[in-house]
């Protein structure tokens, strides 16, 4: 280490943007540490020795300077001398030399845990006399960028969305180099992109790619963090996906101009709810070392109010957090190209000073306010730790939310419970929930897997989690899934158990694809995927290559299953009554209502019969005369009347239900009780016709006869509305 003498005399630069931005003289830095006596900025050569800089401007609680010479590829770190005092959030501790909360990039991993604590050995004891330098990444000063073109804006009832892990989609795929696989770069492989395309998905959620760093806990069980929701960086791309050490900018750029050319959005997984310093008696390597009261919720003794189960919470409302987020959320936006968020834990950034639920808090006003941002896709996980936190269908009109209902409900339907009527809500597009506050349809995230529980493929094949390869006594990970074995745990050679197996996906997958809403897919679920019953698959060993890191198997994937789900995506692309942008309301053409529900016999539903727990079939009279659909024109569209059966029993004889005002016939377009989705026979099926149903089973009819309107082909192979 050099000695610390100061070498540089910065010139005074500007409080505002704050980070680290190239001008013409230098760089300039500014940082947020409003109680702080005195700020430095510590640049690192290769070497490692530090020439620690003094920021000797003070406006708004903001220390700036611009340090001449300095540019593209600096290290630094930040150091904050000022007021130890733990029981007013108060640790600024010079000897930790910390991570600036705006950097661009950040690079170098945690080394030795006592060296990151700002105390000695009490929390709310002296601070530590340690030295964290070679201990802490490093923050790296990085050049602006042009921003990035026009976002897709894919219309939401359009939509179809994938969740993906960066590093383990692409891990172990044969169609892509082996330098690129895990990686930003992977994404761009055309066996991947095809693969994506040809599904008919429109947008990626990625898992989050903002720097993150392993847990303490995690660590000390020898096993790093996989997932990544453990923020270091809310502005800088994850290095660990770069396919060259510290290309990860660029390379996520390229991923993402890749994908949106062939008209895939990109959305990325955010977790502004807490960060990687966990408790206050975790780590200090960044905000906590800067302005803990401006960053976090803290009690009155000055310990975190933990509303995320992660030790701490980010303070939403706090003047600085309200901006790192938004500043974060259009840099990512504007320079980085990506087409939307969805939000880890909401719930948590919309209580004040922890309370109750606000929808009109200041980071969710800010957001759907921004000028920029309301141009994005904002979806919220509408809830956190807490029982209070629990707010689905609670967020502003702006917001779409991850829906568990609709999980809960479809899960259990298709495990022999779950009543019709609650099936009925979901299919058709969860208006109980949604229609209240002005929302779409298309506001309720469909989904009935996620990175977080079992996958499809172990949905079916496991009753109990799995999840010892954590390390942590199968603990952790819920103990309630809305699972079913078929009567053996794991895997099974039985040819009976793997074909009711494969049957009960179907149907979950179908019906996924063809309810109301916006479906959202978990990566691998339509190959058959398994991770062996984990349902907590958050981390690996902390050697693990990426191919030893939960990779998709392609090798092994069930080409069938990717026909089926290409088929119902296809189906549902091609017929817009069955993605519809407003809900059934009883909205009427040619006198007739929108959506119709009939029992097994083919006998419309009354009121005793929607409470008959009995019922194990469904059916849905989708009327096309009236979808409210347009082109990205604005002409509106049109479509033939669709009869959907969802049927989860036995064998069963099935009365096609269908209403006195139709005189047509029906045609099979869709039958998961086909491995490929394609029906044993497309023949026209008459009013009153029984139908033999072996099973567990979604069908979907279409309607030979039109309603009387004037056809055209259109550019999205769906039928015009002539005005």
């Amino acid at each position: 280490m050099s000695p610390l003498i100061e070498t540089r005399t910065p010139t005074p630069g500007s409080p505002f943007p704050l980070g680290a931005n190239i001008v013409d003289s230098g760089t300039q830095f500014a940082v947020h540490a409003p109680a702080a006596s005195s700020v430095q900025i510590c640049l690192i050569d290769q070497d490692g020795n530090e020439d620690r800089v003094e920021l000797r401007q003070h406006t708004y609680g903001i220390w700036h300077g611009i340090i001449a010479g300095i540019g593209a590829g600096q290290r630094y770190g930040i150091r904050a001398s000022g007021p130890w005092n733990p029981r007013a959030g108060l640790r600024l501790n010079p000897h930790k030399l910390l991570i600036d909360p705006w950097a661009c990039r950040i690079e170098g991993e945690l080394g030795d845990h006592r060296a990151l604590l700002s105390y000695a050995d009490d929390p709310f004891g002296d601070p530590s006399t340690l030295d964290s330098l070679g201990h802490v990444p490093l923050s790296v000063v990085t050049p602006g960028l042009v921003p990035a073109g026009a976002r897709l804006e894919t219309p939401w009832e359009e939509s179809v969305i994938y969740e993906l892990h960066v590093g383990a989609y692409t891990a172990s795929h044969p169609g892509v180099p082996a330098a690129h696989r895990g990686t930003y770069l992977g994404l761009t492989a055309p066996a991947v992109i095809d693969h994506l395309v040809s599904l008919g998905v429109t947008a990626v959620e990625l898992l989050p790619v903002q720097a993150f760093l392993t847990e303490h806990s995690v660590r000390e069980r020898g096993m790093r963090n996989h997932w990544g929701y453990s923020t270091a960086s809310y502005f800088a791309p994850h290095p660990g996906y770069a396919a060259t050490p510290g290309g990860e900018v660029t390379e996520f750029r390229i991923m993402v101009d890749a994908l949106h050319a062939a008209g895939i959005e990109v959305i990325l997984d955010v977790v502004y709810n807490h960060t990687c310093e966990q408790s206050v008696d975790g780590i200090s390597v960044s905000w906590r070392g800067l302005d803990g009261p401006g960053y976090y919720l803290l009690d009155g003794d000055g310990r975190d109010i933990d509303l995320t189960g992660c030790g701490n919470t980010v303070d939403a409302c706090s003047p600085i957090a309200v901006r790192m987020i938004t500043d974060s959320l259009r840099y990512w936006a504007t320079e980085m190209g990506v087409d939307g968020f969805r939000f880890d834990l909401a719930s948590a950034l919309g209580r004040p000073r922890g309370g109750g639920f606000d929808q009109r808090a200041s980071i969710l006003s800010a957001i759907s306010s921004d000028p920029v941002l309301t141009r994005c896709k904002l979806i919220a996980e509408p809830w956190d730790a807490t029982a209070d936190g629990y707010q689905v269908g609670n967020f502003g009109l702006q917001w779409s939310e991850w829906n568990d209902k609709y999980r809960s409900t479809i899960r259990q339907f298709w495990n022999g419970g779950s009543s019709v009527r609650k099936v009925a809500s979901r299919l058709a597009g969860s208006e109980d929930i949604f229609a209240g506050s002005g929302r779409r349809p298309w506001a309720s995230i469909n989904f009935v897997t996620a990175h977080d529980g079992f996958t499809a493929a172990d949905l079916v094949a496991y009753n109990h989690k799995h999840n010892e390869a954590n390390g942590e006594d199968n603990r952790d990970g819920a103990d309630h899934n809305d699972s079913f074995n078929h009567g053996i745990e794991g895997p099974s050679t039985d040819p009976e158990i793997q074909d009711a197996r494969a049957r009960h996906v179907r149907a979950l997958l179908a019906t996924l694809v063809l309810s109301t809403g916006t479906p959202m897919l978990t990566a691998g679920d339509e190959f058959g995927h398994s991770l062996g019953g984990n349902n907590n698959a958050y981390c690996v060993p902390t050697l693990a290559s990426p191919a030893d890191s939960w990779a998709l198997d392609w090798t092994a994937a069930d080409q069938s299953l990717v026909q089926f789900v290409s088929r119902a995506f296809g189906l549902r692309r091609a017929a817009p009554a069955l993605r519809q942008p407003e809900f059934f309301e009883g909205r009427r053409r040619l006198e007739h209502p929108d959506l119709v529900w009939f029992d097994a016999a083919g006998v419309e539903f009354d009121d005793t019969a929607w409470y008959d727990e009995s019922h194990r079939t469904l059916q849905a009279w989708i009327d096309g005369a009236d979808v409210r659909s347009h082109t990205r024109t604005g002409r509106p569209l049109g479509d033939d009347s669709w009869l959907l059966i969802l049927h989860s029993g036995g064998p069963v004889q099935v009365t096609v239900g269908t209403p006195e005002w139709f005189d047509g016939t029906l045609t099979a377009s869709f039958d998961s009780a086909s491995p490929t989705g394609e029906p044993a026979s497309t023949a026209e099926v008459p009013v009153g016709t029984e139908i033999s149903l072996t099973g567990p089973t979604v069908l979907a009819l279409r309607s030979v006869t039109r309603p009387p309107v004037t056809a055209a082909v259109m550019e999205s192979g769906s039928t015009l509305i002539s005005n």
